[in-house]
């Protein structure tokens, strides 16, 4: 039986209650309790041993990127209503007082800061990019990390959050590595998901582009299947919500930092990444808010 019956307020109702998450003031941002972390731990755990084979390299990266991979990857143009850049003071005494005042005040002062060299992080693959900038071995690369990504899409819907983390894995080689990799986690990541209890499916999908160019990419994107999502009723069980993504971006991030394949040829790339706070909140949707009475065998996947 699910927590609640499939509505955003009271599965964000029922988490506060249980002590699961903490608010923090602000719409899409809150803390996680000693349980919440727990279980999301423990999911983190069970992808790190599904792929135990696969030999990816562990990188871990801040919550803030270079402002230039911001630009050099066009993210401007597709994603302005997402991002956040990180703003600063660089003034001397006479504006920091003004400043003061205004704060003290209660007024905006945001006209005494100027835009530093770093944004905080749109998209967990986003700082893997550049380090495989050069030839990429035979057999490609591939890379894991757990990365803090923002965005700015503040929200009283739960699984709709500011700062969330992304266990993400990064492939890079040739088209064919890449494809066969993208299907290959298209049906483990499926397989992981059911066999933890949840009514998991996948389907082609498309990226929040924004303005009306927008439309017209993410038909693109839809008509070349370069976007899968796993999906699991959350908030709706009309409009499940994803907990883990798929997007083969071709030849894109390769030209962009100038990768390249053995044979002189564009690398291509892709990237797969699970939601962690939002399978988390799936797990305790579909189980219950309390973890001691889940399934058995859900309980000895992640209590293993």
């Amino acid at each position: 039986m699910s927590a609640t019956a499939y509505d955003p307020i009271a599965l964000h109702e029922g988490l506060v209650e249980h002590g699961l998450i903490i608010p923090a003031g602000v719409d899409g941002v809150f803390a996680r309790g000693r349980v919440f972390e727990d279980v999301l731990e423990r999911f983190n755990d069970l992808v790190s041993r599904t792929a135990g084979d696969d030999g990816a390299e562990v990188m871990t990266f801040p919550p803030t990127i270079d402002r230039r991979i911001i630009e050099k990857t066009h993210y401007m143009d597709s994603f302005p209503h997402l991002v956040g850049a990180v703003y600063s003071f660089f003034g001397k005494e006479p504006a920091a007082r003004r400043m003061s005042e205004h704060v003290h005040a209660g007024e905006s002062w945001g006209e005494f800061l100027s835009m530093t060299d770093v944004c905080l992080n749109p998209a967990a693959c986003y700082p893997v990019y550049p380090t495989f900038r050069g030839t990429v071995p035979p057999e490609g690369r591939l890379v894991t990390l757990l990365g803090w990504v923002y965005r700015h899409e503040p929200s009283l819907e739960p699984t709709r959050m500011q700062a969330f983390r992304i266990r993400e894995y990064v492939r890079c080689g040739t088209p064919d590595q890449v494809v066969e990799w993208r299907n290959l986690w298209l049906r483990r990541g499926l397989a992981l998901l059911k066999s933890l209890g949840l009514p998991a499916r996948s389907d082609v999908a498309s990226d929040p582009f924004f303005g009306k160019g927008g439309k017209m990419l993410a038909t693109s994107q839809l008509e070349q299947q370069l976007k899968f999502e796993v999906l699991v009723p959350v908030i709706s069980e009309e409009k499940p919500t994803a907990v883990c993504s798929f997007n083969y971006h071709q030849e894109k991030f390769g030209e962009a930092f100038e990768i390249r394949t053995p044979d002189g040829c564009v690398a291509n790339t892709a990237c797969l990444g699970f939601g962690l706070e939002r399978v988390t909140m799936a797990l305790f949707q579909t189980h219950g808010f309390d973890p001691l009475s889940w399934p058995a065998d859900v309980r000895k996947l992640l209590w293993a």
